[in-house]
């Protein structure tokens, strides 16, 4: 992609997993600053970066600072912290004529449904605290102009290192069993993959609603064997949790905004990347 300095983006929980990813993919292309409320010397040293505590600060001294003209919220934690810092930056955003959110969500805005996989256009609806909270940001930023907003959902996320590939290697060292859902039909996609989405849809000025999984559904139970088998370990143990005897769809799949070919990925193209 061509370089273009004239973009200045703020990365709201760039120590994050996701929001690190997202930095190392756009630094070199745009001028990107971020924050971070884990301490680390790498970015304390670093004058791109800003320590922000979304419990205590108030994200308006950061935002007048940069004065960035996309702000990417890769914010996690307490939600009602995370409700008002995000209240923030909707009321910066609505303010800033040249200024626009993408937002991060999840694929659990929709875990109410089970019979069917989601498309961009359907009703939200969740069982669960976090699918609710989701939610209820995407309701507030959807209020904005189309053309200032992104909302991008994401399956689960895979990549190295990631959380998820963490918790499966804790597992394995502790000999604890890996639960496993047989009847959970889900998309999955990898963190480089996610972090090109990104900067496409920020390039080519791309506004909506973006549903970023892979191509395929897979069986939870089959996908993490796979991944547990490629790992490399000998004798893993699982644990089967039914909490339905009907299968169920947890899945986002594109339909009004398809991304280009290059930037889709079938789930073993997820192997092949990582391993």
């Amino acid at each position: 992609m061509a370089t273009s300095k004239k973009h200045r983006i703020l990365i709201l929980g760039v120590s994050g997993y996701l929001g690190s990813a997202i930095y190392k993919e756009l630094h070199s292309y745009y001028q990107t600053f971020g924050t971070y409320r884990t301490p680390l010397l790498a970015l304390e040293n670093n004058q791109q970066f800003f320590n922000y505590d979304f419990e205590e600060d108030d994200v308006f001294e950061i935002l007048n600072l940069v004065k960035p003209t996309i702000i990417i919220s890769a914010l996690r934690g307490d939600f009602s912290a995370q409700l008002t810092a995000h209240k923030h930056v909707f009321e910066y955003v609505s303010s800033q004529k040249k200024c626009k959110i993408l937002f991060l969500s999840s694929a659990n805005v929709f875990d109410a449904y089970s019979k069917f996989p989601s498309y961009e256009n359907d009703t939200t609806l969740s069982n669960s605290i976090y699918g609710h909270f989701k939610i209820r940001l995407e309701q507030l930023f959807l209020k904005l102009p189309p053309k200032k907003v992104a909302i991008l959902r994401l399956p689960m996320v895979f990549g190295v290192p990631s959380p998820r590939i963490d918790e499966l290697k804790l597992h394995l060292e502790l000999d604890s069993p890996i639960e496993l859902f047989p009847n959970l039909i889900m998309n999955v996609i990898s963190d480089k993959k996610v972090t090109q989405q990104v900067h496409y849809i920020i390039n080519r000025k791309k506004y909506g609603v973006f549903h970023l999984g892979s191509k395929d559904l897979v069986h939870h139970d089959e996908f993490i064997k796979d991944l547990v088998s490629k790992i490399g370990a000998k004798n893993p143990r699982f644990k089967l949790v039914y909490t339905t005897n009907d299968e169920r769809y947890l899945a986002v799949l594109p339909k009004e905004n398809p991304l280009p070919k290059h930037l889709q990925m079938y789930s073993l193209e997820l192997f092949e990347n990582m391993f």
